[in-house]
C-alpha cells in the first residue's frame, strides 16, 4: 500500500455516482491533485459536468493583492464563469446555485482562523444549506499540522466576529477544512449534512511542508505559514509586517531601533524562535518606500514553536518599548472598508491593544481539544 498522502480531490475523481451531476467548485489555482493538477482541470477531464467556478479572496490564481475586491470573470483555462466570492458579495446567491446539483469546495488554507477562505466555506455552507444543495468538501492537510496540542487561542469573542473570524475557534485551529466544516454543520448550520472527502495517508501531527502549495501572494512557503498566526497580527498595528519584501518574516518602522527590540523580543524566551535586526526598505504598503528598522525571525524548532504567542511578545515589546509612536492601524479591505477594530478582529477579542499593553492575553486553549475530538476525522 502507497503511503503517498493523498487528498481529497483524488478520491472524489475516482467516483462515479455524481458524473451525470451539474458541479459547482470553489477553488484557486493553489488547489492541485496529487499528481500537481489543478482541480478544475482534473474534473474535466475526468469528464465531470463542471459548470462553474467560484473565488474566494486572491481570486482564481491565487495572486491578487490583500483584501482588494475581486471582479465576476471567466477562467481563461476552462473558459468557465467565475463568479467571485469577495467582490459583490461573500456568499454565492440563490441565482448563482440554481442551475446546479452539487458545490464542490477545494482550496488549500494555512490552519489559521484570520485566514479568509476558511470563512468563504462557511457562507457557501449557508448558502447550500439554504438552496437545499449538496456540499461536498475535498479534503486537505492542515500544513501546520494537525497536532492540536500545538492550538493556540485566544478563542473568539462573537462580539468580534467579522469576515476573519465569524465563529469561536482558535487562531491556530490545528484542524482540516473537512473538520471544521463538520463541526460548523453540528454547532452553527442546523439540518445541514456536508459530505467530506478524506485524505488518506496523513499523520495529522507532522507538518507536511512536501506539500505546500503558496495560497496567497504573501504565503509562499512553510516557514511563512507558521509565522503567519502570530506576526499577521502586526497589521492591526502601525508596523511594517513585511509585505511585498519578506511578508510576516519580517517586520519594522522607521521609529524602531532593531538592536534595542531584537533584545526585548530575546528576553522573552519565546520558544522555537530566534531574531536578528533588520533594516529593510518596503516596497509595499505601510511605510512603502521609508527605510524601516526592525527584526528578522528565523524558526529554528518548528514542533515547539508558539506563532500567536511570539506574536503577542512582539507587540507588547514594541508597545512597551515605543509608546509615543505605536498605535492602532486602519485596515481596510473589501470585507472591512472602513478598516477599523482591526486588531480586535484579528485576535478575536475586545480592547485587544490594550489587554496586549497590560499583559492580559491568555493563548492557552484549555477545552478546544475536548470541544472538537467529536469532529477529527484522522
Amino acid at each position: 500500500m502507497s503511503s503517498q498522502i493523498t487528498f481529497g480531490i483524488d478520491h472524489f475523481l475516482q467516483q462515479t455516482k455524481h458524473k451525470e451531476k451539474r458541479l459547482a467548485l470553489v477553488t484557486n489555482d493553489a488547489a492541485l491533485t496529487s499528481q500537481g493538477i489543478k482541480t478544475r482541470i482534473a474534473l474535466l477531464k475526468n469528464n465531470f459536468k463542471l459548470i462553474k467556478l467560484f473565488s474566494p479572496e486572491h481570486g482564481l490564481s491565487a495572486a491578487g493583492a490583500d483584501g482588494t475586491f475581486v471582479q465576476n470573470s471567466i477562467d481563461r483555462v476552462t473558459g468557465l464563469p467565475i463568479i467571485s466570492l469577495y467582490g459583490d458579495h461573500l456568499a454565492p446567491t440563490e441565482k448563482d446555485v440554481e442551475n446546479i446539483d452539487i458545490v464542490l469546495f477545494d482550496i488549500p488554507d494555512v490552519g489559521c482562523r484570520f485566514y479568509t477562505y476558511l470563512w468563504t466555506m462557511t457562507y457557501v455552507m449557508e448558502s447550500c444549506a439554504a438552496s437545499n444543495k449538496l456540499f461536498i468538501l475535498l479534503d486537505r492537510p492542515n500544513p501546520v499540522s494537525g497536532n492540536i496540542l500545538l492550538a493556540e487561542g485566544p478563542m473568539l469573542e462573537e462580539e468580534c466576529s467579522s469576515f476573519i473570524g465569524r465563529w469561536n475557534i482558535p487562531i491556530r485551529h490545528s484542524c482540516t477544512f473537512g473538520e471544521l466544516a463538520t463541526y460548523f454543520a453540528a454547532t452553527k448550520i442546523k439540518n445541514f449534512h456536508p459530505e467530506v472527502i478524506r485524505i488518506t495517508n496523513w499523520q495529522r501531527n507532522k507538518i507536511a511542508a512536501q506539500l505546500f502549495t503558496p495560497p496567497s501572494p504573501a504565503i509562499q512557503n512553510i516557514t511563512t505559514a507558521l509565522l503567519y498566526p502570530g506576526m499577521g497580527l502586526l497589521e492591526g498595528i502601525n508596523v511594517n509586517e513585511g509585505r511585498g519584501t519578506k511578508p510576516f518574516n519580517i517586520c519594522g518602522a522607521p521609529w524602531i531601533n532593531s538592536e534595542t527590540l531584537a533584545h526585548a523580543f530575546t528576553q522573552k524566551n519565546c520558544n522555537g524562535v530566534i531574531c536578528k535586526p533588520y533594516s529593510y526598505t518596503p516596497s509595499e504598503g505601510l511605510y512603502a518606500g521609508q527605510n524601516c528598522n526592525g527584526l528578522e525571525f528565523f524558526i529554528t524548532d518548528k514542533e515547539t514553536f508558539r506563532s500567536v504567542t511570539a506574536g503577542i511578545n512582539l507587540l507588547q515589546a514594541i508597545i512597551a518599548l515605543y509608546p509615543d509612536h505605536v498605535k492602532e492601524r486602519l485596515y481596510p479591505t473589501r470585507a472591512n472598508p472602513a478598516g477599523d477594530a482591526h486588531l480586535d478582529k484579528l485576535l478575536g477579542v475586545q480592547h485587544a491593544f490594550i489587554k496586549i499593553k497590560n499583559g492580559e492575553i491568555n493563548t492557552v486553549v484549555k477545552n478546544w481539544n475536548t470541544v472538537i475530538d467529536p469532529f477529527l476525522l484522522y
